[in-house]
């Protein structure tokens, strides 16, 4: 049942918190570009239909929702590590960053986080993590589709300046187009050269 999303908001609204943000994050998993995050604050009155894990929409539901997430959500916040902190930090750090980061630029404060996966991030703000909470939380749900849209979305930016990766087509994951270009044509900056299948090419 859709309700079923509201479950975690409406547990921390009966423990006294208004303003419940979700948080998510798109990127762990590709070879190149940033890992993006975003928190959601959505109002009780929410009524957004289709809502859903971003993994579980089509393109076209994901830019469709992502404008009406923004539309009627109270605040949006959105946080982005790049792939030299991702090479300096490692990917899970360097997406708590960007998470924290999202908090930051919300328009609101936040009274309670709701954070997709097993771990917290550096913040005073109580939290509680819910590990696959974007089926699981409306909140956290909403923000994993603004992470991905956005992070899709400065992908096919990149696309522009680096075409010989073809960007535009997997956005950075490591499929075998994309493994192939690397063999062709070697690492291009936004590459993450920590990461196996870039490191061996530079």
């Amino acid at each position: 049942m859709v309700s079923d999303l509201w479950i975690y908001e409406n547990q921390a609204r009966e423990d006294g918190y208004s303003r419940i943000a979700g948080l998510d994050e798109a990127g762990r998993g590709p070879l190149a570009g940033p890992v993006v995050a975003a928190a959601v604050v959505l109002p009780s009155s929410f009524s957004v239909t289709g809502v859903n894990d971003s993994k579980k929409l089509s393109e076209k539901k994901r830019d469709k929702l992502f404008d009406d997430i923004y539309t009627y959500a109270d605040a949006v916040g959105v946080g982005i590590a790049d792939e030299k902190e991702i090479d300096s930090l490692n990917i899970l750090r360097a997406s708590l960053l960007a998470m924290g980061r999202a908090v930051a630029n919300l328009s609101v404060v936040p009274e309670f986080l709701l954070i997709d996966g097993t771990f917290q991030i550096a913040s005073a703000f109580p939290q509680k993590a819910i590990p696959k909470g974007d089926s699981k939380s409306i909140s956290i749900a909403a923000a994993s589709i603004i992470a991905k849209v956005t992070r899709d979305r400065l992908m096919l930016e990149y696309h522009k300046t680096f075409p010989q990766y073809e960007f535009n087509r997997h956005k950075g994951y490591p499929t075998k187009a994309h493994r192939n270009a690397i063999k062709t044509f070697g690492c291009c900056p936004i590459h993450r050269k920590s990461f196996k299948g870039v490191k061996e090419y530079l």
